[in-house]
């Protein structure tokens, strides 16, 4: 029904938000990607041949030597979304912000590695998706536009009143809502494979990832007032009154008269059950899905190339719901929630003995990739991501190094809204590593993430029938550190 449009708008928030892991960490629309601490000081990885490249680069893992190697890595990551509107009802002339938050504080990887003649037996566990907790605490602007247009609808209904009862008036100047959401989602990934050696340039890669998926939301809407004016309705059982109220007996008032439009009355369906004993929603989901991963890698004289490609991920979320007033979540539903097939390459090279720089590319086949209500078909085209780095090594204890990623996605207004947007960015990061022993090195690292505003005008605004804009941004940074063993 159109009368649960903005409530359902509104937990939707959450959930879109949390669905689109790259508002959060470096990858596509729907994956990480920065799974090591290295990734962080220098983000090209697609030709390593450290213990990372169980994940980067898994047919490189044949360059290690005989022996285990094991990274491990945590992230923590913080971002802030910012939403500025232009809504004339809600704004006036000038326009108001929205700021969500997302944490995720703890995040780590592990990549190991079994190196033994011609073969490498590799693995890794990584949050390949998600990974954060978001908490709304003050809306968004699809939420709040609704929220305002109750307020003519009660001055309408309040024109009607002071034509029909002399010196009567009836009127409402603004509105209050007490708002939560708090939302938690893990793509946990696990990856298994080999690699063989084929000659001394050449090796090969076979391998699988699961995926498991874990989503928490819980929330709810209550206690709504209006700012509301009366006076001289006595004949209607209302006292005279000025200030914020529990607005039921005006809504009693609206739904009792039979000269208003029944879509009038409809819209106060689900304000009225806010206005009373609120709206709440606890619900999780989960889900699992097996993909394989192919890979190659070339080197030759202080060259690395390695590629791989993984397929896509096809899988469902099914609901497990024990209170649900939005009618988003019912209990037992399937919602879809692939990750995409990804191809990456790239390459190192050695430029001096004690330098080396890295380049690398990701094509992120989002389109193919089947999302809740069938999002993808607004994607205008699919997510590159280009990649570049440099390390120094300074002496045999030290090194340094610098990277950067460019993330250009095939986006359209359709796609695009306060719930769930992606924006074109590129990314900075730097850091070093310190060779604390012969097989064992710390890596410190910290990126952070420059995004272009994105304006999505509309002459429709969330429905209202009223023109209005947004404007899209975000802040992220993201500190990393690890460290790696060999024996």
């Amino acid at each position: 029904m159109k009368d649960l449009t903005w409530i359902k708008s509104f937990t939707t928030l959450v959930i879109a938000s949390l669905f689109t892991t790259s508002a959060v960490f470096a990858g596509g629309i729907l994956t990480n990607t920065n799974l090591s601490a290295r990734f962080a000081r220098i983000m090209a990885l697609e030709a390593s041949t450290k213990a990372d490249a169980a994940y980067y680069n898994p047919a490189g893992t044949i360059k290690l030597h005989d022996g285990f190697h094991i990274s491990f890595s945590n992230q923590s990551v913080f971002q802030e979304r910012i939403i500025t509107s232009s809504f004339a009802p809600m704004t006036e002339t000038g326009s108001k912000e929205f700021i969500g938050k997302a944490s995720a504080p703890l995040v780590p990887s592990l990549q190991g590695v079994y190196k033994t003649g011609k073969w490498a037996f590799s693995g890794n566990l990584a949050v390949i998706g998600g990974g954060g907790k978001a908490t709304f605490n003050d809306g968004l602007p699809s939420f709040e536009s609704q929220i305002s247009t109750l307020v003519p609808v009660v001055n309408q209904f309040g024109a009607g009143v002071a034509t029909s009862i002399p010196g009567a008036s009836l009127s409402s100047k603004g509105y209050s809502v007490n708002q939560y959401m708090h939302g938690v989602n893990y793509i946990f990934g696990a990856q298994l494979g080999a690699a063989y050696e084929i000659n001394k340039m050449l090796s090969v890669y076979g391998g699988f990832r699961l995926n498991i998926v874990h989503n928490e939301y819980e929330g709810h809407l209550t206690d709504l007032k209006l700012d509301i004016d009366a006076k001289g309705l006595s004949a209607m059982n209302f006292p005279d009154y000025s200030g914020f109220m529990n607005p039921t007996p005006i809504f009693g008032m609206i739904n009792s008269n039979p000269n208003i439009p029944q879509e009038l009355k409809d819209k106060l369906i689900l304000p009225s059950k806010i206005a009373g004993d609120g709206a709440h929603l606890e619900s999780k989901q989960s889900g699992w899905g097996v993909a394989p991963i192919v890979g190659v890698h070339f080197s030759h004289e202080g060259l690395n190339i390695g590629a791989k490609y993984e397929f896509k991920n096809g899988l469902d979320v099914v609901n497990k719901t024990t209170k649900d007033d939005t009618g988003l979540f019912a209990d037992g539903v399937n919602t879809a929630y692939d990750s995409p097939a990804l191809f990456t390459i790239g390459a190192s090279y050695d430029i001096l003995p004690s330098l080396t720089a890295n380049i690398g590319y990701h094509l992120f086949f989002d389109k193919d990739a089947s999302m809740a209500n069938d999002k993808q078909k607004h994607l205008t085209g699919n997510t590159n991501e280009y990649l570049a780095g440099i390390e120094y090594r300074i002496d045999d204890m030290f090194l340094v190094s610098m990277g950067g990623q460019m993330t250009r996605y095939g986006l359209g207004d359709d796609f695009q809204s306060d719930l769930s947007f992606s924006i074109n960015s590129y990314s900075l990061g730097f850091g070093g590593a310190v060779n604390l022993s012969k097989n064992v090195q710390l890596n410190i690292g910290y990126f952070f993430t420059n995004y272009s505003d994105y304006t999505k005008s509309s002459d429709n605004y969330n429905g209202t029938g009223v023109k209005g804009s947004d404007v899209y941004s975000r802040t992220n940074k993201v500190f990393a550190a690890g460290i790696d063993f060999s024996f």
